[in-house]
């Protein structure tokens, strides 16, 4: 077959550098636009913080060349105005001195990790016994766990500090770590971890009892099968309630009393939204404290100037470092665009959101709130569904009562009796609500759960409510039960 040449005519579509900014940094929330523009400004030198003061104080830079350069030059005239003030922080408030933002931080000055290291130095341990229990204490999850098996730890020693140690000797150092605080730390599972913390109880008979429950019929426990337990141990109601108070006391995870992880210890919750009501009114105010005002480097367009006067007389590494420059200074332009469209589309999104739930902004009561999807805000903003969705992703909504996740606003839609549409949160309110009320010797099960939600005119299937109980975090009636 021979080869030819021929023409072909097709449309694609490709994303700009400008749009993929802007992709990117909806995604992020207050905090971490804040750290993307540091590092921006790290890796850009033609970008700056306006120190100017508020947007629109400043007049433009009326030095700046007008003149366009032909195409064949590398044009540059086009971006040296580019440092006036971007048109984002007129939309906004930066509301430092406006508003009381709260920010809701998790933060211990000692973390788990800390607390145990220092307690490990106070033993009298040799340094291969010293090294093994940082190596433990390192691998200990967030919960005080040792999740990872004893031999996988000694390998890591092997490899790492060519130290040779025996699974027992792990063990041997395990049983020291288990012996500090807080107490059941360095456990391999829930039953140790119990059975530690209730080692250094007073040997009362419900904490024998207690004992025995959880080393010998854990599995019963963890179903609730009490009758059979009471069987096999030979005990009294009384006695197994009293076991069972000592075993609900205990602390599960033994590692949040302290700071947990660094990744604890650094989490924090800072709102991209401000909603307030007011007599009868609703307000929004995009919360712009972490967006500094951007320009285009005034050196850069002191250059630019130089050049618009001198073109004729450049050399080529002339012309080389200008186009560098170029390359920088439409980097940063896009940066700057891309800001402003984020900040836009956020505004835009919670203004939808807030029009669709206006009844709960303006009362705050989780009843109000109305059936809501993603596609419901994308047709009132034009927005794609995706990008609505990475806008409500990691993002929060500061209101008079609290923070919320803007994920909190969007719910399902359920029907009633009377074809009415209302929100599948309203139906989890009065789930949760009735679980809460019933007997906790006689728990409500599903088919019981179903009725009640029925008699209320809530037209619902038992596997709905199934769903919905799961989704609460509600165990079966089973797990429920108390004696």
């Amino acid at each position: 077959m021979a080869l030819k040449q021929q023409q072909e005519l097709k449309q694609t579509q490709r994303l700009s550098p400008l749009q993929m900014q802007v992709i990117k940094l909806v995604e992020l929330n207050s905090v971490e636009v804040e750290d993307r523009i540091k590092q921006e400004i790290e890796d850009n030198p033609a970008l700056e913080v306006s120190d100017s003061g508020p947007a629109g104080e400043e007049e433009e830079n009326n030095d700046v060349p007008e003149d366009i350069l032909s195409q064949e030059e590398i044009i540059l005239g086009d971006y040296a105005s580019e440092d006036d003030i971007p048109d984002y922080r007129l939309n906004g408030s930066d509301r430092k001195n406006e508003t009381n933002i709260v920010e809701i931080s998790y933060y211990d000055d000692k973390s788990l990790s800390d607390s145990l290291q220092e307690q490990i130095g106070l033993l009298q341990l040799d340094d291969q016994r010293q090294l093994i229990a940082q190596y433990i204490i390192g691998n200990l999850d967030e919960n005080g766990y040792l999740q990872r098996d004893l031999q996988s730890i000694s390998d890591d020693l092997l490899f790492q500090q060519q130290i040779e140690v025996s699974p027992l000797q792990m063990e041997d150092v395990l049983y020291e770590i288990q012996d500090l605080e807080p107490a059941g730390v360095g456990a391999r599972n829930l039953r140790e971890c119990l059975l530690l913390q209730l080692d250094r109880y007073e040997p009362t008979p419900a904490v024998e009892h207690a004992k025995e429950i959880l080393s010998n019929y854990f599995e019963e426990f963890s179903r609730k099968h009490y009758d059979k337990i009471i069987r096999q141990m030979n005990i009294t109601q009384d006695e197994l309630r009293d076991a069972i108070h000592e075993i609900v006391s205990l602390n599960p995870k033994p590692g949040n009393a302290l700071g947990g992880t660094l990744q604890t210890a650094m989490n924090n919750i800072t709102p991209d939204f401000i909603v307030d009501s007011y007599n009868g009114e609703v307000s929004i105010q995009l919360n712009n404290s972490n967006v500094p005002s951007l320009q285009i480097n005034r050196s850069f367009s002191e250059m630019l100037k130089g050049y618009n006067e001198n073109k004729e007389s450049m050399s080529n590494d002339d012309k080389q470092a200008i186009l560098f420059m170029k390359q920088k200074v439409d980097s940063a332009k896009w940066f700057i665009d891309a800001v402003k469209q984020r900040q836009n589309t956020l505004q835009r999104t919670m203004e939808a959101i807030v029009n669709l739930q206006y009844d709960f902004f303006l009362t705050e009561d989780e009843t109000q709130l109305k059936p809501m999807i993603l596609k419901d805000v994308a047709e009132r903003t034009g927005f794609d569904i995706s990008t609505v969705s990475r806008v409500s992703n990691s993002k929060y909504v500061q209101t008079n009562t609290g923070i919320y996740p803007l994920k909190f606003f969007f719910s399902e839609a359920m029907q009633t009796n009377t074809g009415e549409d209302i929100s599948s949160r309203e139906v989890k309110l009065i789930l949760k609500e009735s679980i809460d009320n019933e007997n906790p010797v006689k728990p409500l099960t599903d088919d019981q759960l179903t009725k009640i939600l029925n008699e209320k005119g809530y037209v619902i299937a038992r596997r709905t409510v199934a769903k919905y109980r799961e989704q609460l975090n509600i165990p079966v009636a089973r797990l429920r039960k108390k004696i």
